[in-house]
């Protein structure tokens, strides 16, 4: 198991962590009913923290950001030899954890996405993790709720005995919720993204070669050119430019700081 502790990528702090330190992590929170904020960010979502001033404290408040992207894993066995063997996939990681939560009889609640994807996830899901309890799910109203709204939504959660919430609305929306529901929820909230999708069998995964490689971002690109065309043409090539300027020391973060390793979080 690896878990060595937070390092700064372009000042977004990324655990140097691999799936069974991740698994245990969320488990140990989901048993103990303590908040625990999570996601796994690949370029796109370290850039956003890049971008925006607010959502990098947002980000940089998680307990636990997972390494999502390869090119995430690589820069940070670039800059801290954290000697990563692979990323931390999204997707995976909430497999890998509906899983544990089967066996550890922790019901599951499953927020975000469309009244479709969820029944198919509904149908699909207990094949996948044999054993797991789905307390509830409730799609996505596709807009920002109110306060009032939140404290229902979180209410739902809590009444069906749910001890751990998957979130899946996209970045950054999910990790929005996420940090914003914390504390109305104790217990883990992991912003998944297209796992919901995946594990419905709504979407069909990048073959193996493809997710090592790190080239998920350019099938991703192909299929779909209008709508991502700017995150990966643009992002891409500054998130690299970042990554080498952070390993001259010349990176600042968006607070104005040079970005450095900060300890177990």
């Amino acid at each position: 198991m690896i878990d060595t502790g937070k390092v700064s990528v372009l000042g977004v702090q990324v655990d140097a962590v691999d799936y069974e330190g991740a698994v245990k992590r969320i488990i140990d929170a989901a048993r103990d009913g303590r908040p625990y904020s999570v996601s796994a960010l690949a370029v796109h979502g370290v850039m956003e923290g890049v971008d925006d001033p607010e959502h990098f404290e947002r980000l940089n408040a998680f307990d636990l950001i997972t390494p999502d992207g390869q090119p995430v894993r690589w820069a940070m066995n670039w800059l801290y030899d954290t000697e990563l063997p692979d990323r931390v996939y999204g997707p995976r990681l909430t497999l890998d954890v509906c899983r544990a939560a089967a066996s550890a009889s922790l019901p599951v609640y499953f927020y975000g996405s469309t009244q479709e994807t969820l029944d198919h996830l509904a149908d699909r899901l207990p094949t996948l993790a044999p054993g797991i309890e789905i307390a509830g799910m409730q799609p996505s109203r596709f807009r920002t709720s109110t306060e009032d709204e939140l404290d229902q939504v979180a209410a739902d959660i809590r009444s069906t005995g749910a001890k751990i919430c998957m979130v899946g609305l996209g970045c950054p929306r999910q990790e929005v919720f996420a940090f914003e529901n914390s504390e109305r929820l104790s217990m883990p909230l992991m912003a998944v993204g297209a796992a919901f999708d995946f594990h419905a069998g709504l979407a069909a995964e990048p073959p193996a070669w493809v997710q090592r490689a790190g080239l998920q971002w350019a099938q991703r690109l192909v299929a779909n050119p209008k709508r991502l065309w700017r995150r990966y043409l643009i992002l891409n090539p500054r998130y690299v430019a970042g990554i080498i300027r952070q390993r001259a020391g010349q990176h600042t973060s968006p607070t104005g700081r040079t970005p450095t390793h900060i300890g177990h979080s």
